[in-house]
């Protein structure tokens, strides 16, 4: 028998920006690698050695949208996606989303468009999950079933304890 070891799990946080429409803000990853691949997620990434969770997504919001949170805001979901290849020098990736409720405003973080590019985030959009639901397009949402996920979290309310999710 050969053992199989797993490296460990890239941890990261997502923030789930909804405003007063149930809009949620989402940025445009063009992933270059293995193919051109074009993925719709929410606000967020890695956290890093000593950081809290919430610290990294405090720095996530005011660097890829200009967010400010001073609130704890709720987690709300939790998805661990173990997939070679799926996250840089890891075996996958554990994504902790949090839910910040804020009126409409216009993204402009404090990283460069050179700096985003660096991250392949090529654009933010504000959606509504109807918008979402109807996309026919080529282009890919994180998680895939985000239509289904928001509506349910916007009728439902904040789940007791994270609602575990897969891809």
């Amino acid at each position: 028998m050969v053992a199989c070891r797993i490296r460990a799990l890239a941890s990261e946080v997502a923030t789930l920006v909804l405003d007063e429409d149930d809009r949620i803000l989402l940025c445009r990853f063009a992933i270059p690698e293995p193919a051109r691949t074009v993925v719709w997620a929410a606000p967020g990434g890695g956290i890093e050695p000593g950081e809290r969770a919430l610290a990294a997504l405090r720095r996530e919001l005011q660097e890829e949208v200009g967010l400010s949170v001073r609130t704890d805001p709720p987690h709300v979901w939790h998805q661990e996606v173990v997939a070679p290849g799926h996250a840089a020098g890891h075996d996958g990736v554990v994504n902790d989303y949090f839910l910040v409720r804020t009126a409409k405003f216009t993204p402009l973080g404090t990283l460069s468009d050179e700096q985003l590019a660096a991250e392949n985030i090529s654009g933010l959009k504000w959606w509504h999950p109807r918008e979402v639901a109807s996309y026919t397009g080529a282009d890919l949402f994180s998680p895939r079933d985000l239509a289904t996920l928001l509506m349910a979290l916007i009728t439902s309310g904040v789940p007791a304890r994270p609602v575990r999710l897969g891809l």
